[in-house]
């Protein structure tokens, strides 16, 4: 996998995991992001029972590539597309940094818009 590294002390493997909390941890500190969703109603369902720190996030490692998934909330009155954006770059940029290891896509899905309660 190419969440795998060899070298002459030995391997390091990355979880995907591991991948999930950092990419959680970059997601939530994006402006416009409220929180994580989730995927569907039993991911949400087992959310209210277990509290996950990767919940809303995807990591699929293959042989060849790394793609993550992001499924967010974000506030409203910002331009969606451009949370979407920065959501997917400052997620990119954390992982890979963290990693060493390229990322082959980082989807966001927007599940939701939060309204605040004073507006």
């Amino acid at each position: 996998m190419k969440n795998e590294e060899t070298n002459s002390f030995g391997s390091v493997n990355v979880s995907a995991r591991a991948i999930s909390s950092i990419a959680y941890e970059a997601a939530v500190r994006s402006y416009g992001v409220v929180g994580l969703a989730s995927k569907n109603i039993v991911n949400g369902l087992t959310h209210m029972l277990v509290k996950d720190p990767t919940h809303g996030i995807e990591v699929e490692c293959n042989e060849d590539h790394i793609n993550i998934d992001l499924y967010v909330v974000v506030q409203y009155g910002t331009r969606i597309k451009s949370v979407a954006s920065s959501v997917a770059n400052t997620v990119r940029y954390n992982v890979e940094k963290a990693l060493g290891f390229p990322i082959n896509e980082v989807n966001v899905h927007v599940q939701g818009i939060r309204i605040n309660e004073a507006e």
